[in-house]
């Protein structure tokens, strides 16, 4: 599957912020984020068409999210092919360049994919070769495996957060519960991360040193059945009181 070039973003960072969401059309609602609807929308300059995702300050007494600020700090310092590219940030208006006296709402600018896995998934209206699965999986592991060299634990893969676009081009998305991490030293991570069905044992278990290893859980419980009737799928897990987790 071929990759377009990637590498270069229409905004420059020092542009960010000085647009408001007047300059997109916005389509329709495609999900739901962390703090706010995701829309995809087409910008009116360009014609290209983006994800907004909605960041509201309502319910924020500090301003940003500190999961929306993880996230715009990490995307700055990840461009790669497998990676969601974040263009830019708009405002709700022209003016509300100050979040912490406007209590309105943000939006982060990403690509626009066609789809994400779950969707499919859930969907029952594709089914995966197994070059389908070959090709996904190493695109995946090639945008982890450039996380983990660039010192970022991703801590959250799941279907969800993989997107695709119809070329079958595979994209890790949504890093708030990303952090940067050294293998030099020894300290302690949450262990509360990772959706719970895809939790590595360790981690059910309450450890909190950890290494990128954390990232891998994921692939190797679902990619190898996503050619069956269901795969790895949520509702054939249950975790009990001592935090195993079983085949029901």
């Amino acid at each position: 599957i071929c990759c377009p070039r990637y590498g270069e973003r229409r905004q420059t960072e020092s542009d960010w912020g000085k647009r408001c969401v007047d300059k997109f059309d916005i389509i329709g609602i495609i999900g739901e984020g962390t703090y706010g609807q995701v829309y995809k929308a087409k910008d009116k300059d360009t014609g290209e068409l983006v994800a907004l995702k909605k960041v509201r300050l309502d319910n924020e007494k500090e301003g940003f999210p500190i999961t929306a600020i993880r996230e715009i700090k990490i995307l700055r310092q990840l461009i790669h092919r497998s990676v969601v590219n974040m263009k830019e940030i708009v405002t709700d208006k022209q003016d509300a360049l100050d979040f912490k006296k406007d209590k309105g709402a943000f939006y982060l600018v990403f690509e626009y994919m066609d789809h994400d896995l779950m969707g499919l998934l859930e969907s029952g209206l594709v089914h995966f070769s197994e070059d389908h699965i070959k090709s996904f999986m190493k695109q995946l592991m090639e945008g982890l495996d450039y996380c983990h060299k660039k010192n970022f634990l991703h801590r959250d893969i799941k279907c969800s957060n993989i997107l695709l676009n119809n070329s079958g081009q595979i994209k890790l998305a949504d890093f708030g519960l990303a952090r940067l991490y050294s293998s030099e030293e020894s300290r302690p991570y949450t262990n509360k991360v990772i959706t719970l069905w895809y939790r590595p044992p360790e981690l059910l278990l309450g450890e909190e040193r950890y290494t990128p290893a954390i990232d891998l859980e994921f692939p190797q419980l679902e990619f190898p059945q996503l050619n069956t009737v269901q795969g790895v799928r949520l509702k054939h897990f249950k975790v009990d009181s001592s935090g195993f987790r079983k085949f029901q």
